[in-house]
């Protein structure tokens, strides 16, 4: 296959000089015949020899050889950065590649880079960012509901691209860090985002007024940009509305929509006084902006002076931006662009949108700006509702596609993950097991509203714990038994999370809580990712101590507290422990939960509880002594043994759980076995407890249990990990390897 194209190179650069050579010599002819001779007459003393001529004919092949030569370079260095010739996550994806060095065309058949379709293409792509393909796009997000709007805008534009896309971002700092997290994690080809950094009665708040100031806060050297709000949903490439800018007059610098409600007529109640604007003015849900002309024309002071004069009158804003951008139209109409409606169909109540189109599959964007939402009146309402919700709940991983069916360029995290799937062994029996490991899962951090901690208390402790979409039942009643702090993962599809958003706003408990982080992480290969499930929530944690516990527990009554008296009593900051919260179950899914230890003594003597996993694992929880426990009334030592796999209480920068272990078995396991390894003292707490609430067997329980491969793939990596500790803490880690062979 190398040689084949090897051959169909040197062809194409034989072809490329024949081509040369004919040109040359149809000049030379064609001097001939009009008298123009090329060379002068013998006679003159001055005529260059044959010689020269063929230098010059040389020299031309040389150069047409040299140009192909640099377009090899530029193909190469292109396939070894990826097709998009930039880096992915650049913080500006204008700065084109430096070029690669020369390489050496003798080398052997077999090690001959090829030129083939992936690099013409990737070629084409190269070009298309110089010539301005690259296309830019704007969005002012704010807060918790705002960036999981921003999600599905996203995906429609992703459906229907074909172009590279750098995403501008102007955000505070709660939209950061998800949004920041959800393109990383995400990992889409040819996608660059960038998260930078007026009274008014619009409800989407202060920062509806961003837009005014793009021309500062997006790179100097950005020369247009089409600004979006997020409430948009779109039925069509955005390259089709980036190609508009191609019709702006000379002195045009802005594309808008006529706004399609009645508002800025004044007409629609007594004494309704809207800002100035022309006609019925224009709607800035969609905005198309030349940025070098508005810097030339003075943009910044224009605005502000335009709207310093109009709040003398009106006070405040009511429509935000949008209000000043129309002020400013009205006393320079030039400056505006009439796009078509269908770009910016508004379904607000009583709006005229059914005249930008006769059919709907007209349509190109759709823009939501109502407070209401899905629930504005249009005949079409329905279509447009079903538009949305495909795109809400549609799969962002499938959206991972390549531009021209090509290679992009990854980041350098991408890029060592698709190394490290490459080496992988497909005919290994656990490769199931380690391409998971390596699977990376978009990651959507607090998907609803979370009051973040401006001084955490030096002894306060959050709830860490994980779950997917048959645990959700247990949230209610855990937010009852605990007060504090929570942050959870939640393993979930696109539109498992649609339902689990709506189950939260619906739930009177859910709601009321502000306290409780919900950090979304899509589902994406076989096995339940469970230990990247708990790093995710453990590493989105504000307190200085965590409770590592699983969903399907329940602390008793008053934990919170307790534990954090017990970290001040202990004194934890000034030592490395773990407090132990005994762990017992029920088998009653209706149970009257003990208040206190003597009630659970009682109901454990009775046989309405057990200790957890007494009667199928109880090395797992034996190290406990519960006997002791029973007495005791101060904190007491226990020392690690074989498969001790408690919940515990421990400082925020513990170590990480090892995340090769997905599905069921050894993933706690691991965990405590690292914690003993970096010399954590392990403490019971005396008058603290934690029931286990029954429910259905899961799915990785069950392959466990019913399938000999998947324990034999389970011993294999603890094997390794028994390595890699050892590798880790040396000589320290020998008794773990001990104690497993002598089981």
């Amino acid at each position: 296959m190398l040689c084949s194209w090897r051959v169909k190179l040197k062809l194409l650069l034989a072809t490329i000089t024949l081509a040369v050579l004919l040109s040359w010599l149809y000049l030379f002819v064609g001097s001939l015949e009009y008298g123009r001779f090329l060379l002068l007459p013998p006679c003159l003393g001055e005529q260059p020899s044959r010689d020269v001529e063929r230098e010059a004919l040389a020299s031309q092949v040389r150069r047409v050889e040299e140009e192909n030569q640099q377009l090899r370079m530029q193909l190469g260095q292109v396939q070894a950065e990826g097709s998009d010739g930039i880096p992915q996550w650049a913080a500006s994806a204008e700065d084109g590649p430096p070029l690669g060095g020369e390489r050496n065309n003798r080398t052997a058949c077999p090690k001959q880079r090829m030129v083939h379709k992936c690099e013409e293409e990737a070629s084409l792509k190269k070009a298309m960012f110089v010539s301005g393909q690259l296309l830019h796009v704007a969005i002012v997000c704010a807060g918790h509901n705002a960036s999981r709007d921003v999600v599905t805008l996203v995906k429609s534009i992703l459906f229907h691209r074909k172009n590279p896309l750098h995403f501008h971002f102007i955000t505070d700092s709660v939209a950061h860090q998800i949004l920041q997290t959800l393109f990383q994690s995400w990992m889409v080809p040819s996608i660059h985002p960038e998260v930078s950094w007026i009274p008014n009665k619009h409800y989407s708040g202060i920062y509806g007024l961003m837009k005014l100031t793009l021309t500062k806060a997006l790179p100097s050297n950005l020369s247009k940009v089409i600004v979006l709000d997020t409430d948009i949903t779109f039925a069509t490439d955005i390259a089709e509305l980036w190609a508009v800018f191609g019709k702006f007059s000379e002195k045009q610098v802005i594309g808008l929509v006529e706004n399609q409600s009645d508002w800025y007529l004044g007409n629609l109640w007594k004494n309704h006084k809207p800002w100035p604007a022309l006609g019925r003015g224009f709607n800035t849900g969609v905005i198309l902006l030349l940025l070098d002309r508005l810097r030339r024309l003075g943009w910044e002071q224009m605005w502000r002076l335009t709207a310093e004069r109009e709040l003398m009158s009106m006070l405040s804003t009511s429509l935000a931006d949008q209000d000043i951008f129309n002020a400013v139209i009205k006393q320079n109409p030039a400056l505006v662009y009439r796009l078509p409606c269908f770009w910016n169909v508004q379904l607000s109540d009583h709006t005229r949108s059914e005249l930008c189109y006769t059919e709907v599959s007209d349509l190109k964007v759709i823009h939501w700006n109502s407070p209401k939402k899905l629930r504005v009146k249009n005949k079409h309402v329905e279509f447009f509702r079903n538009l949305y919700l495909t795109f809400l709940e549609y799969d962002g991983n499938l959206l991972r596609r390549e531009l021209f069916g090509c290679a992009s360029l990854p980041s350098p995290p991408s890029d060592q993950l698709q190394q490290a799937l490459e080496e992988l062994d497909e005919d290994d029996p656990c490769y199931d097991f380690r391409r998971q490991h390596l699977t990376q899962h978009r990651v959507h951090l607090f998907f609803l509203q979370y009051e973040f901690l401006a001084l955490p208390n030096p002894t306060d402790v959050t709830l860490v714990a994980q779950l997917s979409m048959d645990r959700l039942q247990m949230l209610e009643a855990i937010c009852k038994h605990w007060a504090g702090p929570i942050s959870l993962a939640l393993y979930m599809s696109d539109a498992e999370a649609q339902q689990f958003l709506r189950y939260a706003q619906a739930s009177e408990v859910l709601s009321a809580r502000r306290n409780v982080a919900y950090h979304i992480v899509y589902k994406e290969g076989q096995f339940y990712p469970i230990n990247l499930l708990r790093n995710v929530a453990l590493a989105n944690t504000q307190t200085p101590y965590v409770f590592l516990t699983d969903i399907d527990f329940l602390p008793m009554y008053g934990l919170y507290d307790y534990l954090r008296n017990s970290i001040q009593q202990l004194e934890l900051p000034h030592r490395k422990a773990a407090l132990i919260v005994p762990a017992f179950e029920t088998l009653h899914y209706r149970l009257t939960f003990p208040k206190s230890k003597a009630e659970l003594l009682s109901m454990l003597d009775m046989g309405s509880l057990y200790t957890f996993r007494y009667h199928v694992w109880p090395k797992g929880h034996a190290p406990t002594d519960y006997a002791k426990w029973r007495t005791a009334t101060v904190p007491y030592r226990v020392a690690w043994q074989p498969d001790f796999e408690p919940y515990v209480v421990v400082r925020r920068d513990c170590p990480k759980y090892d995340q090769r272990f997905v599905g069921f078995g050894w993933n706690k396991v691991s965990h405590i076995m690292e914690l003993d390894a970096q010399e954590y003292e392990l403490l019971v707490l005396p008058n603290a407890f934690m029931i286990h609430m029954p429910h259905a067997p899961s799915f990785d329980i069950s392959k466990f249990r019913l399938s000999a491969g998947y324990r034999g793939c389970l011993q294999t990596l603890r094997e390794e990990f028994h390595q890699d500790l050892s590798r880790r803490y040396g000589a320290a880690a020998l008794k773990y390897l001990t104690a497993e062979r002598n089981l």
